[in-house]
């Protein structure tokens, strides 16, 4: 498809055409090379993204078409890749377009089928140029960036989209062209704390009581918590979750995106990467929130309940995840999409990166427009949020200096 001095690159249709040490060398490269300074990330491992394909949840049947673009050596070594999905449709990504396609078919365009490369229905940020380490990176990385646009200007497709980048990623990205977008999530970060109280004294003194009074009142009615992973997860405990999950998915959504066969196959491949929170009341379980475990952060995904009681979304979703992070020593906790609420609670808000390459120039230019104008609004609301910051305003002497 598209050739440079030793390396070429083409596309595939399914992952599992691609051996899972080999992906998972350029997807998380400190699992071949234990002094690689790369975060490992849970999302782009083989067994997330098969598991994804495997259980039906990413298949041209939900609009997810998987089309992974790899780079190779002469060899056939692979050196780089792209998770890539042909899309029908506009869901499941989190950052939203829809207003661009229903401009572009009202001027008489296809906006869909397009290129996404993301993580299905996961707002998470990490590495979507999956290249391994060496001295070639670069060049693979150029070539890799530069045959995603192709194949849109080749096939038709009206776009080609990353998101939730690193900003590295995105600067380059920019830099060949693409057009750049930031939005906004909420992360907490953990500055050394020894405890959740320690966590508490970096708070201003009415957010710490609140915090405390929710984490009460939480539990109030007789709620056990407990967090599962590794082998204490059980297929009773995703027959829970999943009935939580639908329960959320069908009023959100009005249809999950995830099957009941994909919680199976993580809970099979990848135990030791998921801490699921689940919470009971005489016994049985009533809600549940799932997280998973990359090197340095702990990235919180779905959350539902079949009954509900004061503050016990915050306690499954926030105040555990702070907990567990602070135990395995993770530097921050990604919470996931939107939800300024989480302000309160010592997730502070933070930008993440996306990068679109559109192929209609006269659309393009007015894309690019828009995408100005918005980057100078999260940057003005993101200021706005950051005055309104929980943390006491000086270093405190409980486990180190709060976010700002």
């Amino acid at each position: 498809m598209s050739e440079r001095p030793d390396i070429s690159i083409r596309m595939v249709r399914r992952i599992d055409e691609i051996a899972a040490d080999a992906w998972d060398a350029c997807a998380n490269p400190a699992t071949a090379l234990p002094e690689c300074d790369v975060p490992s990330n849970p999302f782009l491992s083989h067994a997330f993204l098969s598991a994804l394909e495997e259980s039906g949840s990413a298949s041209a049947d939900t609009g997810w078409a998987p089309h992974h673009l790899i780079a190779e050596d002469t060899a056939g070594t692979l050196l780089g890749a792209v998770p890539l999905y042909l899309k029908n449709h506009s869901q499941g990504e989190y950052v939203f377009d829809h207003s661009w396609a229903h401009a572009f078919e009202r001027a008489g365009g296809n906006y869909y089928p397009k290129l996404q490369a993301s993580i299905p229905f996961t707002p998470a940020t990490g590495r979507r140029l999956l290249v391994r380490p060496g001295t070639a990176a670069a060049q693979v990385e150029a070539g890799l960036i530069g045959a995603a646009a192709q194949i849109a200007e080749k096939s038709g497709v009206s776009s080609v989209h990353f998101t939730f980048l690193t900003k590295p990623e995105w600067e380059r990205l920019g830099q060949a062209g693409y057009l750049l977008r930031t939005d906004q999530q909420f992360h907490w970060v953990n500055e050394g704390y020894a405890d959740f109280d320690a966590f508490l004294q970096s708070l201003a003194s009415r957010k710490r009581k609140q915090l405390r009074r929710e984490r009460r009142e939480a539990v109030a009615a007789g709620i056990d918590i407990k967090v599962h992973t590794g082998s204490t997860l059980t297929e009773a405990d995703w027959d829970a979750f999943y009935l939580f999950y639908t329960d959320t998915g069908m009023r959100k959504w009005g249809r999950p995106y995830l099957t009941r066969e994909f919680f199976s196959l993580i809970g099979e491949r990848m135990a030791d990467q998921i801490a699921l929170v689940l919470c009971y009341r005489n016994g049985h379980p009533i809600a549940g929130a799932l997280n998973f475990i990359g090197s340095d952060t702990l990235f919180g995904r779905n959350w539902g309940c079949t009954e509900h009681h004061p503050f016990l979304h915050f306690e499954a979703c926030y105040y555990q995840a702070i907990d567990f992070a602070i135990a395995r020593g993770l530097k921050r906790v990604e919470a996931g999409a939107q939800g300024a609420h989480k302000l309160a609670r010592g997730y502070l808000p933070t930008l993440t990166y996306s990068a679109h390459w559109i192929t209609d120039p006269r659309f393009r230019d007015a894309v690019e427009d828009f995408l100005e104008q918005e980057r100078r609004m999260v940057d003005a609301d993101k200021r706005q949020l950051d005055s309104h910051s929980p943390f006491r305003q000086t270093p405190t002497d409980s486990g180190g200096t709060p976010g700002t």
